[in-house]
Protein backbone atom coordinates (compact mmCIF):
# COMPACT_ATOMS: atom_id res chain seq x y z
CA UNK A 1 0.00 0.00 0.00
CA UNK A 2 1.58 3.45 -1.14
CA UNK A 3 2.60 5.60 1.20
CA UNK A 4 1.81 9.69 1.12
CA UNK A 5 5.02 11.54 -0.59
CA UNK A 6 5.66 13.38 2.80
CA UNK A 7 7.57 10.28 3.90
CA UNK A 8 10.15 10.95 0.81
CA UNK A 9 13.17 12.29 1.67
CA UNK A 10 13.62 16.31 0.54
CA UNK A 11 14.93 15.81 -2.88
CA UNK A 12 11.63 13.64 -3.65
CA UNK A 13 9.89 16.26 -2.25
CA UNK A 14 11.71 18.84 -4.35
CA UNK A 15 11.60 16.86 -7.48
CA UNK A 16 7.80 16.21 -6.89
CA UNK A 17 7.96 20.28 -7.13
CA UNK A 18 9.85 20.79 -10.21
CA UNK A 19 7.39 17.95 -11.58
CA UNK A 20 5.23 20.72 -12.98
CA UNK A 21 7.82 22.14 -15.09
CA UNK A 22 7.46 19.36 -17.44
CA UNK A 23 4.86 17.75 -19.91
CA UNK A 24 5.16 14.45 -21.17
CA UNK A 25 5.41 13.77 -24.62
CA UNK A 26 4.50 10.50 -26.45
CA UNK A 27 8.11 8.76 -27.66
CA UNK A 28 8.87 6.30 -30.11
CA UNK A 29 10.56 3.45 -29.10
CA UNK A 30 11.95 0.20 -29.81
CA UNK A 31 9.68 -2.88 -27.97
CA UNK A 32 10.96 -5.83 -26.98
CA UNK A 33 9.45 -9.17 -26.58
CA UNK A 34 10.50 -10.28 -22.80
CA UNK A 35 9.07 -12.15 -19.33
CA UNK A 36 8.31 -9.29 -16.83
CA UNK A 37 8.12 -10.97 -13.55
CA UNK A 38 7.51 -10.01 -9.87
CA UNK A 39 9.77 -11.78 -7.56
CA UNK A 40 8.59 -10.64 -3.96
CA UNK A 41 5.16 -8.13 -3.52
CA UNK A 42 6.05 -6.39 -0.22
CA UNK A 43 3.52 -6.71 2.74
CA UNK A 44 4.28 -3.42 4.95
CA UNK A 45 5.30 -6.11 7.20
CA UNK A 46 8.77 -7.69 8.58
CA UNK A 47 9.51 -7.89 5.27
CA UNK A 48 9.35 -4.09 4.72
CA UNK A 49 7.79 -1.79 2.45
CA UNK A 50 8.59 1.22 -0.46
CA UNK A 51 12.11 -0.34 -1.95
CA UNK A 52 13.72 3.05 -3.19
CA UNK A 53 16.76 1.38 -3.61
CA UNK A 54 17.93 -0.76 -6.32
CA UNK A 55 19.68 -4.43 -5.76
CA UNK A 56 23.05 -6.10 -5.04
CA UNK A 57 23.98 -9.38 -6.32
CA UNK A 58 25.94 -11.91 -5.12
CA UNK A 59 28.38 -14.67 -6.50
CA UNK A 60 25.64 -17.52 -6.19
CA UNK A 61 23.00 -14.92 -7.90
CA UNK A 62 21.11 -13.96 -4.80
CA UNK A 63 19.79 -10.57 -4.37
CA UNK A 64 20.05 -8.06 -1.76
CA UNK A 65 18.10 -4.79 -0.91
CA UNK A 66 16.31 -2.43 1.32
CA UNK A 67 13.20 -0.96 2.15
CA UNK A 68 13.00 2.41 3.66
CA UNK A 69 10.18 1.83 5.68
CA UNK A 70 8.04 -1.37 7.13
CA UNK A 71 9.52 -4.16 9.81
CA UNK A 72 7.53 -5.35 12.84
CA UNK A 73 9.69 -4.03 15.12
CA UNK A 74 8.51 -1.11 17.43
CA UNK A 75 10.24 2.43 15.60
CA UNK A 76 10.99 5.12 18.15
CA UNK A 77 10.64 7.95 15.54
CA UNK A 78 6.42 7.27 15.87
CA UNK A 79 6.02 7.44 11.93
CA UNK A 80 5.32 3.68 11.25
CA UNK A 81 7.99 1.06 10.86
CA UNK A 82 11.99 1.88 10.28
CA UNK A 83 12.59 -0.25 7.34
CA UNK A 84 14.67 -3.58 6.73
CA UNK A 85 17.21 -5.10 4.87
CA UNK A 86 16.42 -8.34 3.00
CA UNK A 87 17.56 -11.04 0.77
CA UNK A 88 16.30 -12.91 -2.69
CA UNK A 89 17.80 -16.10 -2.68
CA UNK A 90 17.73 -18.02 -5.41
CA UNK A 91 16.55 -22.09 -5.64
CA UNK A 92 15.75 -23.89 -8.55
CA UNK A 93 13.45 -21.83 -10.61
CA UNK A 94 12.15 -20.39 -7.76
CA UNK A 95 12.73 -17.21 -4.87
CA UNK A 96 12.79 -17.28 -1.18
CA UNK A 97 12.31 -14.19 0.11
CA UNK A 98 14.24 -13.41 4.05
CA UNK A 99 14.24 -10.53 5.87
CA UNK A 100 17.99 -10.12 7.31
CA UNK A 101 17.24 -7.46 9.69
CA UNK A 102 14.31 -5.12 11.01
CA UNK A 103 15.89 -1.38 12.03
CA UNK A 104 14.35 0.30 15.20
CA UNK A 105 15.65 3.77 15.98
CA UNK A 106 18.72 4.19 17.33
CA UNK A 107 20.19 1.69 15.13
CA UNK A 108 19.02 3.65 12.19
CA UNK A 109 16.01 4.03 10.15
CA UNK A 110 14.32 4.27 6.70
CA UNK A 111 17.58 2.77 4.46
CA UNK A 112 17.19 4.62 0.93
CA UNK A 113 20.66 3.62 -0.15
CA UNK A 114 21.21 -0.35 -1.67
CA UNK A 115 23.31 -2.61 0.50
CA UNK A 116 26.31 -3.03 -0.74
CA UNK A 117 28.42 -6.08 -0.48
CA UNK A 118 32.14 -5.58 1.23
CA UNK A 119 35.12 -7.27 0.54
CA UNK A 120 34.96 -9.36 3.79
CA UNK A 121 31.42 -10.67 2.33
CA UNK A 122 29.65 -8.35 4.70
CA UNK A 123 26.52 -6.30 3.76
CA UNK A 124 27.40 -2.37 4.41
CA UNK A 125 24.92 0.19 3.79
CA UNK A 126 23.38 3.73 5.49
CA UNK A 127 20.24 4.93 6.63
CA UNK A 128 19.07 8.45 5.83
CA UNK A 129 17.32 8.97 9.66
CA UNK A 130 18.17 7.12 12.83
CA UNK A 131 21.13 6.72 15.21
CA UNK A 132 22.40 8.61 18.02
CA UNK A 133 21.46 12.00 16.92
CA UNK A 134 19.19 11.05 14.53
CA UNK A 135 20.67 11.80 11.30
CA UNK A 136 21.56 8.83 9.70
CA UNK A 137 24.29 6.07 10.20
CA UNK A 138 26.23 3.81 8.50
CA UNK A 139 26.16 0.17 9.20
CA UNK A 140 27.40 -3.21 8.57
CA UNK A 141 25.42 -6.50 8.62
CA UNK A 142 27.04 -9.70 9.19
CA UNK A 143 25.32 -13.47 8.29
CA UNK A 144 24.52 -15.80 11.37
CA UNK A 145 27.48 -17.76 12.16
CA UNK A 146 26.15 -21.63 10.79
CA UNK A 147 23.65 -21.91 8.21
CA UNK A 148 20.27 -20.81 8.24
CA UNK A 149 17.53 -23.43 8.53
CA UNK A 150 14.38 -21.48 8.93
CA UNK A 151 12.66 -18.50 7.16
CA UNK A 152 13.99 -15.86 10.04
CA UNK A 153 17.63 -15.93 10.51
CA UNK A 154 18.49 -12.26 11.55
CA UNK A 155 21.74 -10.61 11.08
CA UNK A 156 23.90 -8.82 13.02
CA UNK A 157 24.16 -5.17 12.99
CA UNK A 158 26.95 -2.84 14.01
CA UNK A 159 26.69 1.36 13.24
CA UNK A 160 29.72 2.42 11.99
CA UNK A 161 29.02 6.12 12.39
CA UNK A 162 26.26 8.15 13.71
CA UNK A 163 26.12 11.09 12.02
CA UNK A 164 25.74 14.03 14.33
CA UNK A 165 24.29 16.53 11.48
CA UNK A 166 27.12 18.71 11.70
CA UNK A 167 30.74 19.12 10.32
CA UNK A 168 30.36 15.23 9.94
CA UNK A 169 27.75 15.37 7.65
CA UNK A 170 23.95 14.27 7.75
CA UNK A 171 21.22 12.18 6.80
CA UNK A 172 22.82 9.77 4.06
CA UNK A 173 20.15 9.23 1.10
CA UNK A 174 20.60 6.95 -1.67
CA UNK A 175 24.19 6.95 -3.08
CA UNK A 176 26.00 3.64 -2.79
CA UNK A 177 28.86 3.00 -0.20
CA UNK A 178 32.27 2.52 -1.78
CA UNK A 179 35.50 0.40 -0.58
CA UNK A 180 39.20 1.40 -1.40
CA UNK A 181 41.78 -1.57 -2.03
CA UNK A 182 42.89 -0.87 2.24
CA UNK A 183 39.38 -1.68 2.79
CA UNK A 184 38.01 2.11 3.69
CA UNK A 185 34.76 3.11 3.00
CA UNK A 186 33.81 6.02 1.06
CA UNK A 187 30.12 7.92 0.99
CA UNK A 188 28.54 11.35 0.74
CA UNK A 189 25.72 13.25 2.79
CA UNK A 190 23.41 15.92 1.13
CA UNK A 191 23.41 17.39 4.70
CA UNK A 192 25.63 19.00 7.15
CA UNK A 193 29.42 19.88 6.74
CA UNK A 194 30.72 23.06 7.39
CA UNK A 195 28.53 25.55 4.79
CA UNK A 196 25.68 22.86 5.21
CA UNK A 197 25.77 21.84 1.62
CA UNK A 198 26.73 17.76 2.40
CA UNK A 199 29.88 16.16 2.31
CA UNK A 200 32.05 13.55 1.11
CA UNK A 201 33.49 11.37 3.69
CA UNK A 202 36.05 8.40 4.84
CA UNK A 203 35.28 5.72 6.93
CA UNK A 204 38.51 4.10 8.33
CA UNK A 205 38.60 0.83 10.16
CA UNK A 206 40.78 1.73 13.47
CA UNK A 207 40.73 -1.91 15.83
CA UNK A 208 37.21 -2.56 16.63
CA UNK A 209 35.25 0.80 15.32
CA UNK A 210 35.66 3.10 12.98
CA UNK A 211 36.80 6.80 12.18
CA UNK A 212 35.33 9.50 10.17
CA UNK A 213 37.30 11.76 8.52
CA UNK A 214 35.47 14.52 6.12
CA UNK A 215 37.64 14.38 2.79
CA UNK A 216 35.59 16.92 1.18
CA UNK A 217 33.14 19.64 2.43
CA UNK A 218 31.08 21.03 -0.39
CA UNK A 219 31.39 24.51 -1.25
CA UNK A 220 32.27 24.96 -4.53
CA UNK A 221 30.73 27.87 -6.16
CA UNK A 222 27.66 27.24 -3.96
CA UNK A 223 27.70 23.14 -4.94
CA UNK A 224 25.11 21.78 -2.93
CA UNK A 225 23.65 18.20 -2.07
CA UNK A 226 25.81 15.14 -3.09
CA UNK A 227 22.91 12.49 -3.23
CA UNK A 228 24.43 10.51 -5.51
CA UNK A 229 27.50 7.87 -4.18
CA UNK A 230 31.62 8.73 -5.62
CA UNK A 231 33.42 6.26 -7.22
CA UNK A 232 37.38 5.34 -7.98
CA UNK A 233 39.11 5.46 -11.32
CA UNK A 234 42.05 3.63 -11.63
CA UNK A 235 44.48 6.32 -10.74
CA UNK A 236 42.59 6.59 -7.05
CA UNK A 237 40.80 10.05 -7.69
CA UNK A 238 36.82 9.87 -6.73
CA UNK A 239 34.56 11.14 -9.17
CA UNK A 240 30.31 12.44 -7.65
CA UNK A 241 27.81 15.09 -8.37
CA UNK A 242 26.00 17.67 -6.72
CA UNK A 243 22.14 17.87 -7.10
CA UNK A 244 22.02 22.12 -6.85
CA UNK A 245 24.62 24.60 -7.62
CA UNK A 246 27.51 25.18 -9.49
CA UNK A 247 26.31 28.31 -11.71
CA UNK A 248 24.02 25.75 -13.00
CA UNK A 249 22.11 22.74 -12.25
CA UNK A 250 24.32 20.54 -10.39
CA UNK A 251 27.99 19.24 -11.14
CA UNK A 252 30.11 16.68 -11.67
CA UNK A 253 33.26 16.89 -9.55
CA UNK A 254 36.72 15.19 -9.14
CA UNK A 255 38.57 14.43 -5.88
CA UNK A 256 41.94 13.89 -5.85
CA UNK A 257 44.25 12.41 -3.20
CA UNK A 258 48.15 13.84 -2.31
CA UNK A 259 50.21 13.77 0.78
CA UNK A 260 48.35 16.56 1.82
CA UNK A 261 45.08 14.90 1.28
CA UNK A 262 42.07 15.60 -0.90
CA UNK A 263 41.57 18.66 -2.75
CA UNK A 264 37.84 18.87 -5.27
CA UNK A 265 37.36 20.65 -8.18
CA UNK A 266 34.72 20.94 -10.70
CA UNK A 267 34.80 19.19 -13.87
CA UNK A 268 31.46 19.89 -15.18
CA UNK A 269 28.44 22.53 -14.73
CA UNK A 270 25.49 21.03 -15.46
CA UNK A 271 22.59 23.53 -17.06
CA UNK A 272 19.33 24.11 -16.21
CA UNK A 273 17.09 21.66 -15.92
CA UNK A 274 18.90 19.38 -14.87
CA UNK A 275 19.50 18.49 -11.03
CA UNK A 276 21.99 15.02 -10.67
CA UNK A 277 20.91 13.10 -8.19
CA UNK A 278 22.53 10.08 -9.68
CA UNK A 279 25.87 8.86 -10.01
CA UNK A 280 28.22 7.95 -11.92
CA UNK A 281 29.83 5.42 -14.24
CA UNK A 282 32.90 4.18 -16.23
CA UNK A 283 33.40 2.64 -19.22
CA UNK A 284 36.68 0.90 -20.15
CA UNK A 285 38.09 3.93 -21.84
CA UNK A 286 37.82 5.70 -18.85
CA UNK A 287 34.64 7.80 -20.10
CA UNK A 288 32.02 8.45 -17.26
CA UNK A 289 28.55 8.66 -17.85
CA UNK A 290 25.62 9.68 -15.91
CA UNK A 291 21.99 10.95 -16.34
CA UNK A 292 19.91 14.20 -15.02
CA UNK A 293 17.10 14.26 -12.86
CA UNK A 294 14.73 16.92 -14.88
CA UNK A 295 14.41 16.46 -18.95
CA UNK A 296 16.08 13.24 -18.42
CA UNK A 297 19.47 13.24 -20.09
CA UNK A 298 22.18 10.52 -20.24
CA UNK A 299 25.29 12.11 -21.09
CA UNK A 300 29.31 11.17 -21.41
CA UNK A 301 32.24 13.19 -19.90
CA UNK A 302 35.33 11.96 -21.75
CA UNK A 303 39.29 12.86 -21.08
CA UNK A 304 40.60 14.71 -23.11
CA UNK A 305 44.11 16.90 -22.72
CA UNK A 306 43.71 17.36 -19.12
CA UNK A 307 40.01 18.66 -19.29
CA UNK A 308 36.71 16.84 -19.58
CA UNK A 309 34.14 16.77 -23.07
CA UNK A 310 30.46 16.91 -22.66
CA UNK A 311 27.74 14.69 -25.23
CA UNK A 312 24.17 14.05 -24.98
CA UNK A 313 24.11 11.38 -25.66
CA UNK A 314 19.91 11.29 -25.23
CA UNK A 315 16.86 13.16 -23.97
CA UNK A 316 13.77 11.42 -22.36
CA UNK A 317 10.05 13.35 -22.29
CA UNK A 318 9.55 12.43 -18.66
CA UNK A 319 11.12 13.42 -15.21
CA UNK A 320 12.06 12.17 -12.27
CA UNK A 321 15.79 10.02 -12.06
CA UNK A 322 17.79 9.73 -8.63
CA UNK A 323 19.62 6.62 -9.63
CA UNK A 324 22.86 5.58 -11.65
CA UNK A 325 23.21 3.65 -15.03
CA UNK A 326 24.60 0.14 -16.18
CA UNK A 327 26.34 -0.76 -18.85
CA UNK A 328 26.91 -4.30 -20.30
CA UNK A 329 29.51 -5.90 -21.67
CA UNK A 330 29.20 -4.56 -24.79
CA UNK A 331 28.45 -1.12 -24.26
CA UNK A 332 24.66 -0.77 -24.11
CA UNK A 333 23.83 1.46 -21.38
CA UNK A 334 20.27 1.01 -18.71
CA UNK A 335 18.21 2.50 -16.34
CA UNK A 336 15.09 3.30 -14.69
CA UNK A 337 12.19 6.42 -15.05
CA UNK A 338 10.50 7.69 -12.32
CA UNK A 339 7.93 9.06 -14.29
CA UNK A 340 7.42 8.73 -18.03
CA UNK A 341 7.89 6.04 -20.97
CA UNK A 342 9.62 3.45 -20.44
CA UNK A 343 10.09 2.75 -16.84
CA UNK A 344 13.03 0.52 -17.92
CA UNK A 345 15.21 1.13 -20.82
CA UNK A 346 18.17 0.31 -22.45
CA UNK A 347 20.51 2.30 -25.01
CA UNK A 348 22.49 0.88 -27.42
CA UNK A 349 25.05 2.85 -29.34
CA UNK A 350 25.59 1.98 -33.46
CA UNK A 351 26.91 4.36 -35.47
CA UNK A 352 27.45 7.36 -33.58
CA UNK A 353 23.70 7.34 -32.60
CA UNK A 354 21.91 5.71 -29.35
CA UNK A 355 19.02 3.52 -29.90
CA UNK A 356 16.06 3.49 -27.11
CA UNK A 357 14.53 0.45 -26.75
CA UNK A 358 11.59 0.26 -23.53
CA UNK A 359 11.10 -2.83 -22.02
CA UNK A 360 7.12 -3.40 -21.60
CA UNK A 361 5.16 -4.37 -18.88
CA UNK A 362 4.40 -3.02 -15.04
CA UNK A 363 5.30 -4.38 -11.96
CA UNK A 364 4.05 -1.10 -9.73
CA UNK A 365 5.30 2.58 -9.74
CA UNK A 366 8.30 4.35 -9.03
CA UNK A 367 11.14 2.12 -10.22
CA UNK A 368 13.40 4.36 -7.78
CA UNK A 369 16.19 1.97 -8.24
CA UNK A 370 18.74 1.17 -10.32
CA UNK A 371 19.10 -1.77 -12.92
CA UNK A 372 21.33 -4.69 -12.12
CA UNK A 373 21.72 -7.47 -14.63
CA UNK A 374 23.19 -11.49 -14.31
CA UNK A 375 25.00 -13.54 -16.20
CA UNK A 376 22.36 -14.32 -18.46
CA UNK A 377 21.21 -10.54 -19.09
CA UNK A 378 18.38 -10.57 -17.10
CA UNK A 379 17.57 -7.98 -15.47
CA UNK A 380 16.87 -7.08 -11.59
CA UNK A 381 15.12 -3.90 -10.05
CA UNK A 382 12.50 -2.83 -7.07
CA UNK A 383 9.26 -0.29 -7.91
CA UNK A 384 8.11 1.84 -4.56
CA UNK A 385 4.18 1.50 -5.07
CA UNK A 386 1.36 -0.36 -5.97
CA UNK A 387 3.00 -2.58 -5.90
CA UNK A 388 5.86 -2.19 -4.15
CA UNK A 389 8.35 -5.05 -5.07
CA UNK A 390 11.36 -6.76 -6.18
CA UNK A 391 11.11 -7.79 -10.38
CA UNK A 392 13.04 -9.35 -13.17
CA UNK A 393 13.09 -8.93 -17.07
CA UNK A 394 13.84 -11.68 -19.28
CA UNK A 395 14.60 -10.74 -22.43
Amino acid sequence: MARSAQHRSSGFAWMAVMAGLFVLLGTAIASQAQTFTILHTFTGGSDGDEPTAGLSMDRAGNLYGTAAYGGSQNCTYGRGACGTVYKLERKNSSWIFYTLYEFTGPDGANPEARVIIGPDGNLYGTTTNGGAARNGTVFRLQPPPSTCKSYSCPWTETVLHSFQGGSDGAGPAYGDLTFDQAGNIYGTTPGGGSHQNGTVYELSPAGSSWSETVIYDVDCLNCIAPYAGVIFDNAGNLYGTTSGGGGGDGTVYELTHSASGWSGQTIYNIPFPGGAYGGLIFDSSGNLYGITAFNPTVYELSPSNGSWTYNALYTFSAYGVVTQLAMDAAGNLYGTLIDGTPEVFRLTPSGGQWTLTGFNGSAGEKPYSNVIFDASGNLYGTASYDPSCVWEITP
